[in-house]
């Protein structure tokens, strides 16, 4: 390895651990969580899946505020701008708050038409969703404002204040969601209430670094229609993600209360080990977008195979952790066998795609820095469409069970990876300069 490729990896593994820490904060809380919940019985759990889903879908309007923040930020940062380079958090943040309210008025409008789509009617697992989400949503606005936070201190490669603000307001939850759930007596709504109150204070946090580091806080129309413009198609890119995954919550709903409680665990294991994986991806997006900001081509290619292999070897050892804990670690999360049963059967699926997942999270990353979102919101929806939804309604109508759904998210991964490869091994995505 030439020196230039060791103070590449350098660069990599530093940002990467900072993201890793990042990111495996707020999914480590919602797995505790997930625990405490499922402690509660099959149907909380269940609620608890489907409003989760809900969440899910009214926080894709706003990808784009940590996702496109990263990669304008990085290319401004890498050609030495770095007042406008902190002026891209501004105005996101501006933003995040804007959509944040925006989006409270439109959850609880439609709580209840949309825990009783996805529960499959109404009843206890939907009333349970129901209650959970009308508190949880009203936290929208600092989760906006923690994506937007940690969008522009990737980009300008700032990689301790992300974590400790993080640890803060995510630690403080742990403790809260135990303590409201069972001390407090507030079973399922102690969770949405802690949840909330992590991400009123991950908000305040981040906010506070961004008053102190940027040289103005006022809005800036051009910059923030520039930020909605790119955007539009990480918008429509994670729209794919979730009509893909509502699909698979929906057919488990309506296989049974077990089938969607371990659905629940696997996705949140799914979803707190996709995150870490993303801190390849974190690394790529901050790199790939300075070197091409610097003019530097050679470079960003380089680093995007570096971030791949590093995908694969994580991916690699994630996957060999949940096969050696097949045994216990569904345990963790419900004490109802025929829980625990449905989870050994998407099991296998889990632990399988986990390789591949690697080197699609690390290549994403790598075009999203690159800006070459249109490629991959077009190979996104592909993918859901025409590879996980369908697998997901046929396992279904033909009853294969929870590991057909699975079995769908397996073949998301393998045609994101097939077509990200092939995208990588070309030159399209190296387009040079700062964010316009």
């Amino acid at each position: 390895m030439t020196a230039t490729e060791q103070a590449g990896t350098r660069r990599v593994l530093v940002l990467a651990l900072s993201a890793f820490v990042v990111l495996a904060a707020e999914p480590l809380y919602l797995l505790v969580d997930t625990a405490v919940v499922g402690h509660l019985g099959a149907t909380p759990l269940a609620g608890l899946g489907v409003a989760g889903a809900v969440m899910a879908v009214l926080t894709i309007i706003g990808t784009f505020v940590e996702y496109g923040t990263t990669g304008r930020a990085a290319r401004w940062f890498g050609a030495d701008r770095v007042e406008q380079a902190v002026n891209e958090g501004v105005q996101a943040s501006w933003l995040a708050v804007g959509i944040g309210l925006l989006v409270i008025g439109l959850g609880e409008a439609l709580a209840g038409p949309m825990t009783a789509l996805l529960a499959g009617g109404t009843g206890p697992v939907q009333q349970a969703a129901e209650s959970w989400f009308r508190i949880a949503v009203i936290g929208i606005p600092g989760v906006l404002l923690v994506l937007a936070g940690n969008g522009w201190m990737r980009g300008v490669q700032r990689t301790r204040e992300p974590v400790r603000i993080v640890l803060i307001a995510n630690a403080l939850s742990a403790i809260a969601s135990p303590a409201l759930v069972y001390g407090a007596g507030l079973g399922l709504d102690g969770s949405a209430i802690a949840n909330v109150a992590a991400q009123a204070v991950g908000g305040v946090l981040f906010v506070r670094s961004l008053r102190r580091a940027a040289a103005s806080v006022k809005p800036d129309r051009s910059v923030m229609r520039a930020q909605v413009i790119v955007g539009r198609d990480l918008i429509l890119r994670a729209a794919a993600f979730q009509v893909a995954f509502l699909s698979a919550a929906g057919v488990a709903a309506r296989m049974g209360t077990a089938q969607i409680a371990a659905h629940q665990i696997g996705l949140q294991l799914w979803e707190f080990t996709a995150l870490l994986l993303d801190s390849f991806a974190i690394a790529a997006q901050s790199l790939v977008g300075a070197a091409l900001g610097g003019q530097d081509a050679t470079s960003a290619r380089q680093l995007a195979w570096q971030v791949a292999r590093w995908g694969l070897y994580a991916g690699v050892g994630f996957g060999a952790l949940y096969a050696a804990g097949w045994a216990l670690v569904p345990h963790a999360f419900s004490s109802s066998h025929p829980v625990i049963h449905q989870a050994h059967l998407l099991w296998p699926w889990f632990i399988g795609m986990l390789p591949a997942a690697g080197v699609v999270f690390a290549l994403d990353g790598v075009l999203i820095g690159a800006g070459d979102v249109a490629f991959l919101r077009s190979i996104t929806i592909v993918a859901a469409l025409f590879a996980f939804a369908p697998l997901s309604l046929a396992a279904l109508h033909w009853r294969w069970g929870i590991g057909g759904v699975w079995a769908g998210l397996t073949a998301f991964i393998i045609v994101r990876l097939v077509g990200m490869l092939l995208r990588t091994r070309g030159d399209r995505w190296l387009v040079l300069g700062v964010a316009t």
